[in-house]
């Protein structure tokens, strides 16, 4: 049996031109919250981004935490501008299948976002997830706020701990601030909300029976506050 090549990240120079339009057709709307789908969210709303594999599952896990108030499918930390899905799929873009994630955190803390993707995906199989194989399926947290990188910086280190004591090997999630990952490109119409469209459709996500430490970092001080763009 030949085992296939393992998958390599796109060079810039050598990535799809994409287009200098975005995506038509995404709702304004989230199907299951009912909430606006691109920002504003509302004072206080942070926005974090989850890249674990198929957007369809994560999308959904996040959807139904309380204090998350939208979700949405999209591509992100790659090169080329506008990507649809098929190209995507090619590897040829350099992005991953992300979900961009808003939350209120009086109601719910980064440190339990962060868990919850920890703790619902393998971090630990490079450019991979089960059967999906390929640079789009990289685990990434891209981040909004310094808070949040320090937080799932520790969060990963910590969780790392948990996993080398059961056996597994290294965590290869890539966590970068998302101003130096490019933007976040929103997904076609039918990908948003996939799986509540498609209740019976495609998901390999859920728990793995393993659990994330959280409350590692202290509240952030007043320097952290970034002001508005």
């Amino acid at each position: 049996m030949f085992s296939r090549p393992a998958p390599v990240m796109v060079a810039e120079s050598e990535a799809l031109p994409g287009r200098s339009t975005p995506m038509a057709g995404v709702p304004e709307k989230h199907l299951v919250l009912g909430t606006p789908l691109k920002p504003p969210f509302g004072e206080g709303i942070e926005v974090i981004y989850l890249a674990g594999g198929c957007f369809w599952g994560i999308e959904r896990i996040f959807w139904r935490v309380d204090g998350v108030v939208s979700t949405a499918a999209g591509y992100m930390g790659g090169f080329t501008p506008n990507p649809t899905y098929e190209e995507a799929c090619t590897g040829r873009t350099g992005h991953a299948e992300a979900v961009m994630v808003a939350y209120d955190p009086q109601k719910i803390d980064t440190d339990r976002i962060v868990a919850t993707f920890f703790e619902n995906h393998d971090p630990t199989t490079p450019n991979r997830q089960g059967n999906d194989v390929g640079t789009q399926y990289r685990s990434a947290i891209y981040c909004t706020t310094p808070q949040q990188e320090r937080i799932a910086l520790a969060a990963r280190e910590a969780f790392q701990k948990v996993l080398t004591k059961a056996g597994h090997g290294a965590i290869t999630t890539e966590i970068r601030m998302a101003d130096d990952t490019g933007p976040f490109y929103y997904a076609e119409d039918f990908h948003q909300q996939y799986l509540h469209r498609n209740p019976n459709g495609y998901c390999n996500h859920g728990p793995h029976g393993y659990t994330c430490p959280v409350g590692l970092v202290d509240a952030p001080a007043q320097t952290d506050v970034l002001p508005p763009k």
